[in-house]
């Protein structure tokens, strides 16, 4: 997916967290419909916020 995604942008709606993280730039959080997060894999997993709970959730 990363050769065909290179130097493109795409949206990519994932549940599965580890689906997207190796491979997107940025990643958007969104809840209930409204952006609350946004950044690299790295920097949101280092917030204690929605995205690092459910990584953690994810990767038990």
């Amino acid at each position: 997916m990363r050769t065909i995604l290179t130097g493109k942008t795409a949206l990519v709606i994932a549940h599965r967290l580890s689906t997207v993280w190796g491979l997107a730039d940025k990643i958007v959080v969104m809840d209930n419909g409204k952006k609350v997060e946004e950044g690299t894999h790295a920097q949101l997993v280092g917030q204690d916020r929605l995205y690092a709970k459910m990584v953690s959730l994810q990767t038990e």
